[in-house]
């Protein structure tokens, strides 16, 4: 099937054509019509000259003594794409002060059609690479000559395990992703390898060869780091192509973890445990242990759990005395029940802080 001029791209080009030399130009169809006119009055006539043009295949002039049925005195030259006659470019004019305009249309009308061509192209192959990722983190049935022909083309392997990767922006940044924030991300994702896709209004989701992710890891950390508060990135597990459904879930499970701007799967312990939990089940956790507790008493609790519960050196992060600490603790306990200085008890409280910073995404 031929490429095809729109009205609209050739009333284009011929304003444009015409505001450089000052003469008419007409885009005839192959049929002899003109598709698009600086006079609006020849448009839709039948310019007999230009149908013989891209019958022949022969740029036909026209001067002043010579007659032909809506031709007037110029130069009709045809327009081949892909080896097809698909317009004859017509210029109003003596010949010899014509011509070399009738090549300057030939050109731009080449150069929009190339860049018409191309951006097709570019929007079928998105189009492609989002199915494909929709279909595999989703777990849809997706046809596997489809498939293996897309891999194919990325040059990538069938049976390797592969990850997924999602990276969410903030809400309030979003719009930033077309702009230099976005350049990095896409940047990053093309060094990385694999295939990706931007999913609207905030998530861009990657597919890429555990191998390469392995190689390539310290690209996503160093962008993570570039867009602190702005931007997060989770890396999913280590799954067969056809179970990248798991990987993505459990890149969204990082996700939502409280571990930085970038996180990675293999890398949570408890937070696999409270992500399988339901919502109502976490809240009433929280409800049983913790929700008595001031915020000041939960950082307290936080960094007495991050010092391995040690007083000595809780009590000189928090710059307090020793017996303050203590006293604090014993609150706790009056509190919540439970004892943060007996292992058990502060397990307990401990999970229930987790859950308060990992609350599960809803289910």
């Amino acid at each position: 099937m031929a490429v095809q001029i729109s009205k609209s791209t050739a009333q284009q080009i011929a304003d444009t054509v015409k505001e450089v030399c000052g003469y008419d130009i007409n885009f005839i169809r192959p049929d002899g019509i003109i598709l698009a006119s600086t006079d609006p009055d020849r448009t839709g006539e039948f310019h007999e000259i230009g149908a013989r043009a891209a019958r022949t295949g022969q740029t036909l002039e026209v001067s002043g003594n010579e007659s032909f049925p809506g031709s007037r005195t110029g130069v009709n030259m045809p327009f081949s794409y892909h080896g097809e006659t698909i317009a004859v470019i017509g210029i109003t004019g003596e010949p010899e002060d014509v011509r070399k305009y009738a090549n300057l249309a030939r050109q731009i009308t080449y150069l929009i059609l190339r860049e018409q061509e191309f951006d097709s192209a570019q929007r079928d192959r998105e189009a492609r690479t989002g199915y494909v990722i929709r279909s595999l983190t989703e777990g849809s049935r997706i046809s596997q000559p489809f498939l293996s022909a897309f891999l194919k083309e990325h040059h990538l392997p069938e049976t390797a395990p592969y990850r997924t990767v999602v990276i969410c922006l903030d809400g309030g940044y979003a719009p930033a992703c077309h702009g230099a924030a976005g350049q990095k991300i896409r940047q990053c994702l093309s060094e990385g390898g694999g295939f990706y896709t931007f999913l609207y209004p905030d998530r861009y989701i990657q597919i890429l060869p555990d191998k390469l992710w392995n190689v390539n890891s310290r690209v996503y950390r160093d962008l993570a780091e570039a867009f602190p508060g702005y931007m997060s990135i989770a890396i999913g597990s280590r799954e067969t192509l056809r179970r990248q459904n798991i990987s993505y879930n459990n890149a969204l499970l990082a996700l939502s973890s409280a571990q930085g701007s970038y996180r990675e799967y293999d890398a949570l312990d408890i937070e696999i445990l409270l992500g399988s939990l339901s919502e109502k089940n976490a809240q009433n956790y929280i409800g049983k242990t913790i929700s008595a507790l001031s915020g000041k008493e939960k950082h307290l609790l936080r960094e007495y759990f991050s010092k391995d519960m040690s007083l000595k050196k809780t009590a000189e992060a928090l710059f307090i005395h020793k017996n303050t600490l203590q006293y604090n603790l014993d609150k706790i306990h009056t509190l919540t029940g439970y004892n943060p200085r007996r292992f058990r008890d502060a397990v307990i409280l401990y999970i229930g802080l987790m859950m308060e910073e990992n609350p599960p995404s809803g289910r």
